[in-house]
């Protein structure tokens, strides 16, 4: 949900859309990179987008496929990779990959040949701070929540240096959110970016 809030603002600025559509990305597609099982991928179509998903795993593409087809939703998931891809988007999304990329240059050069022209690329990846390797290694990794070995903390980027690889592949930052918690407001949106934080990009 904090994720998708972020999303809708972003959306409905960068497009001046009516923040009471029900259906707001109706005629524009849409692509999440690393889509896992497709949790991002089912609310974009839901919003009406044309989506595609697209994963290096197979085994989490036919995990998403089978679940989209229980959810009457039509989305199209591939199995592979982004640079592979020859299509372009008006919405290109990846939450929480870039942190596992050999390459994180490669990888938004390869997000931003994926945009079409006007369009908008929604990123969120933890910082790479103290806290954020108590919570999500320590704790997270630690007490089982997330697998042991998902993470290695010193490929976590800081938003300057996430920005400057942005700017490399010629993107230009247009807003930044932090992830942050608290027992009275759980995960929300916050100018503290110490744990986890989301960035919008356009081309420029």
């Amino acid at each position: 949900p904090v994720r998708l809030g972020f999303l809708r603002g972003c959306i409905n600025s960068h497009w001046s859309l009516d923040p009471h559509d029900l259906r707001p990305l109706a005629g524009k597609s849409a692509i999440d990179v690393g889509c896992g099982a497709g949790l991002m991928c089912e609310p974009l179509a839901r919003l009406g987008a044309d989506v595609t998903g697209v994963d290096a795993a197979a085994e989490n593409v036919a995990v998403a496929t089978k679940h989209a087809a229980g959810q009457g939703l039509s989305i199209n998931y591939v199995a592979g990779d982004v640079a592979d891809l020859g299509a372009q988007f008006d919405l290109v999304c990846s939450m929480e990959v870039i942190e596992h990329v050999t390459s994180p240059a490669a990888f938004l050069s390869a997000l931003s040949s994926r945009m079409a022209p006007g369009g908008l690329m929604l990123l969120s990846t933890p910082n790479r701070t103290g806290l954020s390797q108590l919570a999500m290694i320590g704790l997270g990794e630690g007490l089982g929540a997330i697998p042991k070995g998902t993470h290695d903390w010193n490929k976590f980027l800081t938003p300057d240096e996430l920005e400057a690889f942005a700017q490399a592949a010629g993107l230009r930052v247009v807003d930044r959110k932090g992830i942050a918690f608290s027992l009275s407001s759980g995960f929300h949106l916050s100018d503290d970016m110490s744990l986890n934080y989301l960035m919008a990009l356009v081309q420029g």
